[in-house]
């Protein structure tokens, strides 16, 4: 009777192991353990890191589907990770998490529509970047800029590195004092502030995140710019006027694919015929969903592009490209200053957003370094103007200049 009442636990140990393995054969890269209730898979010793699972349970979700139940369990606590973090997202990108059973159904099935129309696109971005101005400020720099930074050496300062990254969006679009610029997707505001002030120029800005626009309104009174700067809560969409230079930051990655042409005929609208505009977006080196977890726990319905998807804005629209840079090592530098004043005040950020909220936070910002640090994702600034332009500039040395 012993035996057979052992059995169903002998089998359960034999499949957790075996599951387990199957998890660990998906990071061939790194040495990884899993400890679980009663079972331990993995090397005894040198480990990268080990996955400690609170039970069998959360060892069932990692199988059914690894891509979502890694960033859920971690985010409640099921979950522990003891060891290098930051190493263990890096093998991550360098194996595969396509392990799961949701893996095996058809694509069609496995993926939803990315949807970016206006009321969509604006409870998506308030969800993300409505959590609160004080939880931004406790590891972005003193600015508030929540976009990567241009280093012109590895050792300045996050500060030092944002701000020499708005210059080089301005000397980018020719800024000159005087000239009307546009911006699509202000943040809290730093960019289009720093234009008018650094560069003599008028900006009207749109923005759809409440916390953001109230902020940046703030500033713009505070720095006596109210006169020059012009923060408008409104979807992109709707963006009227001209301008000599258009200017989008980090907000093309909420726009999805299937409006890139309407984003390029509003900047057919929009620019003078001598105007420059730029693009400032998270992409990829060729077209692919962004991580499940990220898109429906932290950055709702994200799509970074491939540039070949970036060009459904300039061909469509009479515009020609003048330049693309690729700053993906310097958005893996500037994440690692982000989630290191994470780690600093990790304390404080606990307690104004809960645990889980912070441990997710924790986990999509150490993803973020480790997705630039092995490729996975590049940061891409695209230049372009109306392609009969000849007022322009007869090499790029002038944008490096001042770097």
């Amino acid at each position: 009777m012993r035996e057979a009442s052992s059995l169903p636990s002998v089998v359960s140990d034999r499949a957790a192991k075996w599951a387990a393995r199957r998890l660990l054969a998906a990071l061939p890269q790194a040495p990884v353990r899993i400890a679980l209730p009663g079972a331990t898979v993995g090397p005894e010793h040198g480990a990268l890191a080990t996955l400690r699972l609170a039970d069998r349970r959360a060892l069932l979700e990692l199988c059914l589907d690894p891509e979502l139940a890694f960033g859920d369990l971690y985010s409640s606590g099921r979950l522990e990770i003891e060891g290098d973090l930051l190493g263990l997202l890096e093998a991550s990108f360098h194996g595969t998490l396509a392990v799961g059973l949701r893996d095996r159904l058809p694509r069609r099935l496995r993926e939803r529509a990315l949807h970016q129309e206006p009321e969509r696109a604006t409870a998506n971005a308030r969800r993300h970047y409505d959590v609160s101005n004080d939880f931004y400020a406790l590891w972005l720099d003193e600015r508030m800029v929540y976009t990567c930074a241009y280093f012109p050496a590895a050792d300045v300062t996050l500060e030092e590195a944002q701000l020499a990254k708005m210059d080089h969006v301005c000397r980018k679009v020719g800024l000159r004092p005087g000239m009307e610029v546009i911006e699509l997707g202000s943040g809290w505001g730093a960019l289009a502030l720093h234009m008018a002030r650094r560069w003599g120029v008028r900006v009207r800005a749109w923005n759809v995140s409440l916390e953001q626009v109230a902020y940046a309104r703030e500033q713009a009174e505070k720095q006596q710019l109210a006169d020059r700067v012009e923060f408008i809560l409104d979807d992109w969409r709707n963006a009227t006027g001209r301008c000599d230079a258009l200017v989008s930051v980090g907000m093309l990655e909420h726009v999805g694919p299937r409006h890139y042409a309407e984003l390029g005929a509003l900047a057919a609208r929009l620019l003078t015929p001598k105007g420059l505009a730029l693009v400032h977006t998270i992409g990829r080196s060729a077209p692919q969903r962004l991580n499940r977890w990220i898109v429906e726990r932290i950055f709702p319905n994200a799509h970074p592009p491939a540039l070949s998807e970036m060009l459904r804005i300039v061909e469509p629209n009479g515009f020609a490209v003048l330049d693309v840079e690729n700053l993906r090592r310097h958005y893996a530098l500037t994440a690692r200053h982000w989630f290191a004043r994470y780690e600093a005040n990790a304390r404080r950020i606990e307690e104004l957003v809960g645990k889980a909220t912070a441990r997710a936070w924790r986990l999509y910002l150490a993803g973020t370094v480790a997705s630039f640090e092995t490729a996975s994702l590049h940061l891409y600034q695209l230049v372009f103007t109306r392609a009969a332009n000849d007022a322009i500039p007869w090499t790029r040395a002038h944008w490096y200049a001042g770097a």
